[in-house]
């Protein structure tokens, strides 16, 4: 199972929220590019970035930040060697899919737009193979979007086998109610949505404990993102990613 540590950005800032609530965000950081040049050194093979800011206006924000960020994940320069980026958050048309590329994310993350514009997104699977993740945030078995402060009415089961028609790269769940709260990943719905669609399933939301990170890869859940824990000191990445590869 990988391990993809978490960048959320807000302000220009590294925050964590509390079940996706602007309002009760922390802040870790003021260097994002500083962050992410940490995580990389510890051995990430990915960082998943959001633009907080953009997933609540629907406008991305943080260009100049994310490029900083994308020069930090350079392993010996642009290229082979960069420790991808995937970048979520804002990406609700094509001229901002577009620039999110330009700027050197190596994967998009969908989620607004994979509800409210599913033709857009179905195309952009479509367009760049391999690079775009579709993103199926729960609140009660219900995708919420916008931020995750708007349900969209669809169940989690349906949007995840749309996505997979489209031929998404993968899916980012995650479920809300336990976003920033260290209690425990969803594991029963992470391993049911993982074992009902044919692409990758990246677990989100609540991880606390190397015990999550080694019941997450017993289950056969191929990727993790973490955040707060990291942040919070309670494990680091290298110790993720040992507990990852042996459960």
């Amino acid at each position: 199972m990988k391990i993809y540590p978490a960048i959320d950005l807000l302000g220009g800032k590294v925050v964590r929220l509390h079940q996706g609530e602007r309002e009760r965000a922390t802040v870790y950081s003021d260097d994002p590019a500083a962050v992410v040049q940490g995580f990389v050194d510890a051995g990430a093979e990915r960082v998943h970035v959001v633009d907080l800011d953009g997933a609540f206006s629907g406008t991305r924000a943080h260009r100049e930040v994310v490029a900083r960020m994308v020069a930090a994940a350079s392993t010996g320069g642009p290229g082979p060697g960069a420790v991808p980026l995937q970048i979520g958050g804002g990406i609700r048309d094509q001229a901002a899919l577009d620039a999110v590329f330009a700027a050197g994310a190596r994967l998009a993350v969908l989620g607004t737009a994979a509800v409210k514009n599913p033709a857009f997104a179905a195309a952009a699977c479509a367009a760049h193979p391999g690079r775009i993740i579709i993103a199926v945030d729960a609140r009660d078995g219900t995708v919420a979007v916008e931020g995750w402060v708007e349900s969209a009415g669809i169940s989690v089961r349906a949007l995840a086998e749309r996505a997979a028609g489209w031929g998404a790269a993968g899916l980012l769940y995650t479920d809300v109610a336990r976003d920033g709260t260290q209690e425990g990943p969803d594991f029963s719905n992470t391993a049911a949505l993982a074992a009902a669609v044919p692409i990758p399933v990246i677990a989100s939301g609540g991880v606390a404990t190397l015990d999550d990170v080694r019941a997450l890869a017993r289950l056969g859940v191929p990727a993790v993102v973490i955040g707060r824990a990291l942040y919070e000191n309670r494990f680091t990445v290298a110790e993720a990613i040992a507990a990852a590869a042996a459960p």
